[in-house]
């Protein structure tokens, strides 16, 4: 009732406005009325609003009653076709690459634990590369941090890609910079399988972005706003990065573990150390590269201490040629001195935001202290939870007065005033009367002045014998060792084996052993020492000396070392990157006018030619 049909079948009922249902249609029903005519509560019905959608009804040439309609489903954009499959690969590859990339992008955006910041560190992957093939599975990464990722992709043509194999970890920034080449973050190593490998340094920014992306043409053009030689990081992370005061476990703390970890995955620092007594000379070496780039070394280390003992007059030219001879890649962090003692400490210009405030302190040893040449110069400062002290002394010289040097190392010791304002990190382990307790890892080097107990012609008869191979014979007299082992000077400190030549006496500008009328007899005056709280914390890589450098009657000794690190505390106060500017211009600016000089000779010398006259 209350529809009509025509002839042709068609209904002509009166038409209802937009949005108002006949009552009794499908699917309709009335708030107070149920199906059997009887009045029920509306209380005890569905209180869900009703969907406009869900009852209408529509002629059936309109709308075919078998189709149901359904909500609008908003989908991802699809991607642009990658170059590598647009040429003729295969549709299947394509839906592989684009399910991949659409499930690891949906889960990255839906995960409600990623609270990553833009310090999650990048754990080097020891099983191998990870594989984006199915069936992949990746290792679990060190301290618990995000996982690390090595991505394998192949073209359509079945060959390996110019992708082949792309770690997003490599080794600690003390490996990142070769000596004497440029700054490279991307270089072409060859393959051991074959396929060239294309190695991502350390010294990138990380951030999770890239860790599940598949990394093909399409995923770099699509970030090239934003993407570079550094990881892009969200705002997200950047709002979200906090401090906590004292907190070593903070998330996004500066000198926490996941930063740590981000730049030294092993948790080791290259430490390089020269003492040198340079005769008080006021000509320098032409070249310092000898004494603080050896050629046998593969890497530069990441922090530059050296000692001067009798130091040149001027002492900032002294500076600026190690600026000089460092280049670019260094920034002299701190620099003290007592007389003509110089202790300067430089470091990798990456590292500078996790060293703290620098403190030093000198103590001169002579009766008058007017009178500094004899003494000592520290330096101390934090960098991220690991306290180091570098101490360059000359005590008393002299065949005999080995009394005289035990009280110059008791005195400095003890009158040291160090640290000042920075926080002790193991207090417990500290005593008022040594400053070598106060901190976590101590250097101690210079010229100590302790000589071999023999006469000059057995020890040359010793040297003769050895030819430099084997110094224990020597070292069974020589002063310091023996006064270390009897516990009467540098109390738990440690040296590695000496395997070279005495550094003093020699003439200058040869390798002669002094010829003077004092004869004096050849001995190791000059030495390195190191201290730690921690039982191997600190590693020997070398300890030679520099035999290049013949300008002083002694020769140079230079120490590397590799260090531990432990995370730090937000209560570190920071030297927020302070370094010698002008310094650093200056050797720039030397380096550069050096080599042009250079280029200049070597044009001058290939376009010259020689004329003769008959």
């Amino acid at each position: 009732p209350g529809m009509r049909m025509t002839e042709n079948g068609e209904d002509s009922s009166p038409s209802q406005p937009d949005g108002v249902l006949p009552r009794g249609a499908s699917g309709g029903k009335d708030p107070g009325v149920s199906s059997d005519k009887r009045p029920v509560n509306p209380s005890t019905e569905d209180n869900k609003p009703t969907k406009l959608i869900d009852t209408l009804q529509f002629p059936q040439d309109v709308q075919d009653q078998s189709s149901k309609t359904s909500l609008y489903q908003p989908r991802p954009p699809l991607l642009p076709k990658p170059p590598a499959l647009s040429k003729g690969g295969k549709s299947g590859s394509m839906e592989e690459v684009r399910s991949r990339r659409l499930k690891h992008s949906q889960e990255s955006l839906t995960d409600p634990a990623e609270t990553g910041s833009s310090t999650d560190s990048l754990k080097e992957d020891s099983t191998g590369p990870l594989s984006s093939e199915p069936g992949a599975r990746a290792s679990p990464s060190m301290r618990g941090g995000p996982t690390t990722t090595t991505v394998t992709q192949r073209s359509s043509g079945g060959g390996p890609s110019r992708y082949a194999s792309l770690p997003y970890s490599h080794r600690s920034l003390r490996t990142a910079n070769r000596i004497d080449r440029d700054c490279v973050d991307y270089g072409i190593v060859p393959g051991r399988a074959g396929p060239e490998r294309l190695h991502l340094h350390r010294n990138l920014s990380d951030s999770r972005l890239l860790d599940n992306m598949v990394l093909d043409n399409t995923s770099v053009n699509s970030m090239k706003s934003t993407f570079s030689v550094l990881n892009p990081i969200r705002p997200r992370d950047v709002r979200n990065r906090s401090f906590l005061e004292g907190s070593v476990l903070g998330s996004g703390a500066l000198l926490g573990a996941e930063e740590l970890d981000r730049y030294f995955p092993e948790r080791r620092v290259g430490i390089y150390i020269a003492t040198w007594n340079m005769h008080g000379e006021k000509g320098l070496p032409n070249n310092l590269d000898d004494l603080l780039l050896p050629t046998d070394s593969e890497f530069a280390q990441d922090f530059y201490i050296i000692g001067v003992q009798e130091g040149c007059p001027d002492r900032r030219e002294w500076e600026i040629r190690l600026q000089e001879t460092l280049g670019p890649y260094y920034v002299m962090l701190y620099a003290a001195s007592h007389g003509v003692l110089y202790l300067t400490v430089f470091v990798r210009r990456d590292l500078i935001w996790f060293c703290s405030e620098v403190e030093h302190a000198t103590v001169t040893t002579r009766i008058m202290s007017q009178i500094k040449t004899k003494g000592a110069v520290g330096i101390g400062f934090t960098f991220f939870g690991t306290s180091f002290l570098f101490i360059t002394s000359h005590f008393t010289s002299g065949d005999s007065r080995v009394y005289e040097r035990i009280l110059d190392y008791n005195k400095i010791v003890e009158a040291l005033a160090l640290p000042k304002v920075l926080p002790d990190t193991n207090p417990y382990r500290s005593t008022s009367s040594d400053v070598t307790t106060r901190f976590d890892e101590v250097f101690w080097f210079g010229d100590f002045n302790f000589r071999l107990s023999k006469d000059r012609v057995e020890v040359e008869a010793l040297l003769n014998q050895n030819q430099g191979v084997d110094m224990g014979p020597l070292l069974h007299h020589d002063q310091l060792s023996k006064e270390m082992k009897d516990g009467s000077i540098f109390k738990g400190f440690q040296e590695a084996l000496i395997q070279f030549l005495p550094t003093y006496k020699f003439d200058v500008g040869c390798d002669v052993y002094d010829t003077t009328s004092k004869q004096r007899t050849p001995s190791y005056t000059d030495r390195i020492l190191f201290r730690n709280r921690q039982v191997g914390d600190i590693k020997v890589i070398k300890y030679t000396s520099c035999s290049m450098i013949k300008t002083s009657d002694h020769r140079p000794v230079i120490g590397m070392f590799q260090v531990k690190l432990r995370p730090g505390r937000d209560n570190i106060p920071l030297g927020a990157g302070q370094f010698d500017r002008s310094l650093y211009l200056e050797g720039i600016r030397r380096r550069i006018t050096r080599e042009l000089k250079k280029r200049e000779a070597t044009k001058d010398q290939g376009s010259s030619t020689i004329c003769s006259i008959s």
